[in-house]
Order: C-alpha cells, then sequence, then structure tokens
C-alpha cells in the first residue's frame, strides 16, 4: 500500500463520517447524576408528575432532566403513553447501569456524611447495661461523638435501624432478624432479686432459681408485646414464678421504693443502676444463673466508621453462655454461645 492508496482510503473514511455523522456520547464520568436520577425515578413510579413529587422538584425539571439525558447519551430512554412511561430498548439496556450509578454516588455521600456525624446508639433506658458498654467503648476511642437515644427496645428500634434515624440498638434479639440486620453479642447479665430488707431472703448471699418457684414477682415495666415481657414470662414458666406486670410503672424510684416497703418482691439485671435506697437489698441468683441477653444490631449496608469499631469492641468482651451453670430461654441459646451472628 503507498503513501497516495493511503490518504485516499483515509480521504473516503472522513467523507463517510461528514455524510452519516455519529451521535456524539458523553463520558459516563460527565453524565448529570440529577439526570441519571431523575431517568430511574420515572422509571420506578411510571409517572413524570409522580416522579416529581418524590424527588421534590416540578415535573417540567424531570422533563427537562430526562430529555438532557436522553441528548447527552444519543439514544431515546422512555416513550410517554397513557399508562405511563414506558423504557424504550434503549432504556432498559441502560437501567440497571443507571440504578448502579446512582447507589454508588449515594453511597459514597453517605459514608462522607457519616464521617463528620455522631453515632446515634439506641438504648432502652439510660439506667442499664448497655450505657457502661458504651462509655466503656468511649474510653477508648475519645475522639468519638455518640448520640444516646432512648426507645421501647426491640419494636422501635427495627424501625429506627432501617430509617437510619439510628445507627445501632442495644436490645435482646431472640429469633430470626431477617437479612438487613447484623446481631453482635453483646453481654449476658446475672439477674438479681431485689427484696426488701425484711424479707426472709434478704441476708443470703445468694438464692438458688429453685426457691423462687411459687413467689411472685412484681415487675410493672414488662409492656405487652416487648422482648423483655417475653424473656421474663418464660423465665416464669421454666422455674414456676408468677410473673405479675400489673400497674403503676411510675419509674425507677416508685419501683425501689415499694420494693423497699416490703410489700413486694422484684427481679433486676446486676448492673441495672438503681436509684439509692436503704430499705433494699440485691441477691444473686444461681444454681443456674438466669442471665438476661443483650445483642448490639446494626443495619448491615451501614458503614458509619464510628459502628465498626463499636462493632468490634463489643465483640471483644463478650463472654458467651455457659450452659453448665446458667440459663437461657431455648430461643436465645444458640445466638449466645458464639461470638457472632
Amino acid at each position: 500500500m503507498t503513501p497516495h492508496s493511503t490518504r485516499e482510503e483515509a480521504g473516503l473514511s472522513n467523507n463517510r463520517h461528514a455524510d452519516h455523522p455519529q451521535p456524539s456520547v458523553v463520558p459516563a464520568a460527565d453524565l448529570d447524576l440529577a439526570a441519571v436520577r431523575a431517568f430511574v425515578t420515572v422509571t420506578d413510579e411510571r409517572y413524570f408528575s409522580e416522579a416529581a413529587a418524590a424527588l421534590g422538584i416540578s415535573q417540567q425539571a424531570v422533563s427537562k432532566r430526562v430529555a438532557k439525558l436522553e441528548s447527552d447519551l444519543g439514544v431515546r430512554l422512555l416513550s410517554r403513553t397513557r399508562v405511563g412511561a414506558e423504557l424504550t430498548q434503549d432504556g432498559r439496556a441502560f437501567l440497571n447501569h443507571a440504578r448502579a450509578l446512582v447507589a454508588l454516588a449515594d453511597q459514597a455521600f453517605e459514608i462522607l456524611r457519616n464521617r463528620r456525624r455522631s453515632l446515634r446508639v439506641d438504648v432502652l433506658d439510660t439506667r442499664l447495661a448497655a450505657i457502661d458498654v458504651i462509655r466503656a467503648f468511649h474510653r477508648t476511642t475519645a475522639d468519638a461523638e455518640i448520640d444516646i437515644i432512648t426507645s421501647n427496645g426491640l419494636r422501635s428500634a427495627r424501625t429506627a435501624l432501617a430509617n437510619g434515624s439510628v445507627d445501632a440498638a442495644f436490645a435482646r434479639a431472640a429469633g430470626p432478624l431477617g437479612d438487613d440486620l447484623v446481631s453482635t453479642p453483646a453481654y449476658l447479665e446475672q439477674v438479681h432479686l431485689l427484696v426488701g430488707r425484711d424479707h426472709p431472703l434478704a441476708g443470703l448471699p445468694q438464692v438458688e432459681t429453685g426457691r423462687l418457684a411459687g413467689m411472685t414477682v412484681w415487675m410493672p415495666g414488662n409492656a405487652d408485646g416487648s422482648e423483655w415481657a417475653d424473656y421474663w414470662d418464660l423465665f416464669g414458666a421454666e422455674f414456676g414464678v408468677r410473673i405479675d406486670a400489673s400497674g403503676p410503672d411510675f419509674g425507677w424510684e416508685y419501683y425501689v421504693e415499694e420494693i423497699g416497703s416490703g410489700e413486694r418482691t422484684g427481679l433486676v439485671g446486676e448492673w441495672c443502676r438503681l436509684p439509692s435506697h436503704m430499705r433494699t437489698v440485691q441477691i444473686p441468683v444461681v444454681d443456674p444463673a438466669p442471665m438476661y441477653p443483650c445483642s448490639l444490631l446494626r443495619q448491615r449496608q451501614n458503614h458509619h466508621p464510628v459502628l465498626t469499631q463499636l462493632a468490634r469492641f463489643v465483640e471483644d468482651r463478650f463472654h458467651p453462655f455457659d450452659p453448665g451453670r446458667q440459663w437461657l430461654p431455648i430461643a436465645d441459646r444458640a445466638a449466645y454461645i458464639g461470638t457472632d451472628t
């Protein structure tokens, strides 16, 4: 091939491009993410008006963004019909890639946002043992900012974790939680009997679980449907203890005062920060020692950097269930024998 023929072929090739111009394609890095998001939202909502409401912008703005994206790509992505927007063949081919672009951008934003905000941790009560775990963790990472949120336990924590209003929750988590939640056993807290100083058992250094049979234990905070009420019901059925959940529930001070008066008997966790009362006595329950289980729950897709540290801290501190000397409901045992579920 001579230089002359090469130039001729090059000229012919250029002429073909001149006669049939090719659409200019914007590199993926230059795609307008807002336009891609508008396209995905229209696809999900089917109507431009619904997409506009979901995005919080006008319908005209949605139309302009989709039109710009189609112009940038040089293809038609959507066609309007009486039943809403329909994907074209090119639209179907592009949709999965569009979703991936939006998801990646959202994930990147979330990671950066999480690095700038406090870790939000849900606990049932600030007097319970979970607070001690959080305080111990904070001492190892003093620069971490942590916000404590109190709630209704697992009943509200599931929703709060799902919508991102909290990053982690401490709760008893017996049974399946679903694929989106990760559960790491946090601690097993020994149960103590709480009695007044005049109670027949008040002078004992510990009390065997079998001696509680036939006793009525007052626990007005056992809310119907809660994971802790379920635990105490299972405990009562196992050892012949009647759980009295009747009210009123006026808080810890009232509860301890009623126990101290000698009128009632209670059960509490070993590490619960009870209000001081000179007329009450806490006695460890043993043989077997009933243990109240608590786990750290978090969303699998939550990448807050402090959350990862907290989960590792909790896992390292956990002491597994000892079936030879401790008691747990059957539903809890598998999760708390291991170190992670």
